[in-house]
């Protein structure tokens, strides 16, 4: 019997218009253009204005955008799954929002919290769906408008990230490509390092909360960056091995947009040459969930069908993991 996998049919990014840049932010923080760039390879970031704009609206455009690429009707959608750390309000969920945005009156939805993690935890769940026959077309968006979880008066997190979002659709193959393997991992113990602490059940928000400016993102670097040079490479390394695959193998490494430091990290481990490495965090930054999905969007033009290309990914949480799959489509 021959095996069902899942295969990318098309992806699609989107981010806003409003460019902020390194020069804008020597304005806002100390810091410089120079210092930035040195340290993190970012040189602007997109930022999401106007009144009534959150993560559903990025969602959404990703999403249009998709169904108009491969001429899909909305109607036909039968999942979403949107990963995201910055949905709209605490419920509904972001993808429902979302899917009445696009309608996709057919589809159900839901939301997967696994910050920078989160889009290829939920390619995987997706493929599942569609691995065992439950689903014909699904769709897996990563979005996020980190500024509005950003403290713009704090140069340690307000000049890594931006907001911006990209979607894949999902369906059935029967073809040797799609994803075909992945390996994810998760440690409660890096929580303090990468967190915000009000807002949730634990510390509801109060007026002493916000005086406090205890709902922007808090990280410690020098402790985040260690862990993610390890893990992102190592597990990326750990799924390279299980398919027996070696860098020559290799057509991209696809990695979470977070610094550019750790991306070399990662393509070290791998043997992978920087020829072979999707880079954009010097035009949109880190947009946690959206910056694998957008990267995709970027190089669709050079992918091939059968490319073997390496996901990788470092969150808060802390959340990691690697997918292994290959390319659907040629270049249309």
């Amino acid at each position: 019997m021959e095996k069902t996998r899942a295969v990318i049919t098309g992806v699609n990014g989107w981010v806003p218009d409003y460019v902020l840049t390194n020069k804008e932010l020597e304005t806002m923080v100390e810091t410089s253009d120079e210092w930035i760039t040195t340290r993190t390879g970012i040189k602007e970031r997109r930022i999401l204005k106007g009144e009534n704009k959150g993560t559903s609206d990025i969602g959404a455009n990703a999403i249009k955008g998709l169904l108009e690429k491969t001429n899909t009707d909305p109607e036909d959608i039968d999942l979403i799954i949107c990963a995201t750390v910055t949905p709209d309000m605490p419920f509904p969920s972001c993808a429902n929002m979302i899917a009445h945005k696009v309608g996709a009156k057919n589809s159900y939805s839901f939301d997967i919290s696994a910050a920078c993690s989160g889009f290829i935890y939920a390619l995987t769940i997706g493929s599942q769906f569609i691995e065992t026959g439950m689903h014909k077309k699904v769709i897996v968006v990563g979005a996020d408008k980190m500024s509005s979880i950003v403290n713009y008066e704090d140069r340690t997190t307000c000049i890594i990230f931006g907001d911006g979002g990209g979607a894949v659709m999902l369906e059935p193959t029967t073809e040797e490509v799609g994803v075909m393997d992945s390996l994810h991992h998760s440690d409660g113990s890096g929580s303090p390092y990468l967190h915000i602490k009000a807002g949730g059940s634990l510390k509801p928000a109060s007026e002493e909360t916000v005086r406090a400016k205890e709902h922007y993102a808090y990280q410690e670097g020098a402790t985040v960056f260690k862990f993610a040079v390890t893990n992102m490479a190592e597990v990326s390394a750990q799924i390279m091995a299980k398919n027996n695959l070696t860098g020559e193998d290799i057509s991209w490494l696809v990695p979470h947009q977070a610094n550019k430091r750790i991306i070399d990290a990662t393509a070290n481990r791998m043997n992978v040459g920087p020829e072979k490495v999707m880079i954009n965090i010097e035009k949109y930054g880190n947009t946690t969930a959206g910056t694998i999905p957008l990267c995709l969007s970027d190089y669709e033009s050079q992918l091939k069908k059968g490319d073997n290309i390496i996901l990788a990914a470092f969150g808060g949480g802390f959340t990691w993991g690697s997918v292994y799959l290959k390319w659907g489509y040629d270049p249309k």
